[in-house]
């Protein structure tokens, strides 16, 4: 792919940190990974459910939705999933910029990729969240039905049948999503943000209308 060259980098008068007075928390990229089934997305959506009601600025980037847009060209080989995720660490990088949370949900199988993403951004904004789960609890939920046309050959370079997961070996949070319910896994993170005061504590929470 060639470069663009003569580019040079605008600076904006309005800074992060003018961003970040206005939305009255820290912003930091939320970073879900694990394998498919694992409950990444499930936890993802009710983590913003429950931080939307203390006023924190938030969005979710999750994996299939995105591939229905901006990474619709890419496929599943080891290359197209380096590349999906490194754009997607290159856009959560601009909406920390922008003061906002994003909440991203990818399987990220790769420690390498994760790593990358995670240089993107500054000290402590960057948490990554490992959905542990066994692997045999994701093949026995499979709501999409997807480890069973994968273990049937019909899915090619599936993470956890045909390609491998790494997982992260120190991670910021690690939720053992068949253990604990969704609501536990919430209150975990929830936890975890205010102890490192990214966001208020539980008692800043609005009241929903």
């Amino acid at each position: 792919m060639q470069k663009t060259k003569n580019i040079v980098w605008h600076e904006h008068k309005v800074k992060r940190a003018d961003r970040e007075k206005i939305k009255g928390h820290r912003p930091c990229v939320l970073w879900f990974t694990g394998l498919p089934s694992s409950g990444k997305s499930t936890i993802a959506n009710e983590l913003e459910h429950a931080l939307n009601r203390r006023g924190v600025h938030t969005y979710v980037l999750d994996g299939d939705n995105v591939r229905h847009g901006l990474n619709k060209n890419l496929g599943f080989s080891v290359e197209d999933r380096k590349e999906n995720i490194r754009r997607i660490g290159e856009v959560a990088k601009l909406f920390v910029d922008a003061g906002v949370l994003p909440i991203t949900a990818f399987i990220s199988p790769f420690i390498e990729d994760r790593k990358t993403a995670r240089a993107l951004m500054g000290e402590g904004e960057f948490v990554e969240i490992y959905a542990k789960c066994a692997l045999e609890t994701c093949k026995e939920r499979d709501p999409k039905g997807l480890y069973k046309k994968a273990l049937a050959g019909e899915i090619k370079e599936f993470t956890g049948v045909s390609q491998p997961y790494e997982e992260p070996p120190n991670p910021e949070i690690v939720i053992e999503t068949d253990v604990l319910s969704v609501e536990e896994s919430v209150k975990k993170i929830l936890c975890y943000l205010e102890h490192t005061k990214i966001i208020n504590s539980k008692s800043e929470y609005r009241n929903p209308k």
